[in-house]
Formats: structure tokens, sequence, C-alpha cells
């Protein structure tokens, strides 16, 4: 049974933060990409970064580009997605998700956590 499990969301104010992780079980970490994703209320659920399954190649959604870092453990089985300048826009539920053996964009994914709470203060 494949798990997503996301960690680290909070209250930060703005300019500040945070590094959300999502440790993964049941299934080969190494073989599938990983993908943050967001969605703020009221809103449709946003790709925000992902990393390739085999490159180590990321992605990134415009708005995070420069502030955002994804990056993985393949050894943890786990998928870092540390945000830095966090500016009250990014409040959101933030969510992981893998694919296998997938690119790192913002579609494929078949598997996807529970979330994580990320409040920016102004």
């Amino acid at each position: 049974q494949v798990q997503l499990v996301e960690s680290g969301g909070g209250l930060v104010q703005a300019g500040g933060s945070l590094r959300l992780s999502c440790a993964a079980s049941g299934l080969t970490f190494s073989s599938y990409a990983m993908g943050w994703f967001r969605q703020a209320p009221g809103k449709e659920r946003q790709f925000v970064a992902g990393i390739s399954w085999s490159s180590g190649r990321t992605n990134y959604e415009d708005s995070v580009k420069g502030r955002f870092t994804i990056f993985r453990d393949n050894g943890k089985s786990t998928v870092y997605l540390q945000m830095n300048s966090l500016k009250p826009e990014d409040t959101a539920v933030y969510y992981c998700a893998a694919d296998w053996r997938g690119p790192g964009g913002p579609i494929g994914y078949g598997y996807w956590g529970q979330g994580t709470q990320v409040t920016v203060s102004s």
C-alpha cells in the first residue's frame, strides 16, 4: 500500500522560510517522479514543483521560481520542498504526489498525500 505523508507545514510570517517533507512508503521511491502541489481556499489545485525519477531534473511553477527548491533523498524515500521568501499568496494546503517513472512535470501523478497546511501571515 502506497503512502505519502507530508509534514513541516505551519504558520510563518511573510519573508520567512519553511521546509516541507514527504515520506513515501510502499513503493520503489527511486522509480518515481515526485511533485508538490498546493490548493488555496476556493481555488483549483496547482502544480508547484516536480523532480524527475532518473535525472533529478526539476520543474517549477513560475511564481515560485527562485524561492522554492525541490530535492529528494532516495535513501530516505523522502522528497522535500524548501520554501524561502514566503508570501501571503503562498498560503495553501500543500500536497506531495508520485508518478511512476515520470518527468516531474505538472501531470500524470497517481499517488497523493493528505496534505499539510502552510499559512503565511502578512
